[in-house]
């Protein structure tokens, strides 16, 4: 059984579990799927917005998209998300992230 087929199994039991949800994006990702990968991303961020860590695979996924619009709103989102829940390394990372794709004026 793979990993992703374990994931799956134990999404059944638990279908709302965060970090099962965000590891089957994960491997998603490494199988190339980046649209099955966003989908869950998103709905993460939906319905469980303060999983942090969502927030800096969805804005890379949205990169590879070549959707960076989105993924700029999507770090600052997360910003604004850790900077309350005061996790501050989350916060740098999302904000490296965000300035490797340009200035607030590239995304107004």
């Amino acid at each position: 059984m793979t990993r992703k087929e374990q994931i799956l199994q134990l999404l059944e039991a638990a279908p709302q579990d965060a970090f099962l949800r965000f590891a089957l994006a994960k491997e998603w990702e490494k199988e190339g799927n980046d649209p099955a990968a966003l989908n869950i991303y998103h709905s993460l961020v939906n319905d469980q917005p303060d999983y942090v860590g969502t927030y800096y695979h969805l804005g890379k996924t949205l990169e590879r998209m070549e959707r960076p619009r989105e993924a700029w709103k999507i770090y600052t989102r997360g910003m604004e998300v850790t900077g309350r829940l005061q996790e501050q390394h989350a916060k740098r990372e999302l904000a490296g992230a965000r300035l490797e794709l340009g200035d607030e004026e590239d995304f107004a």
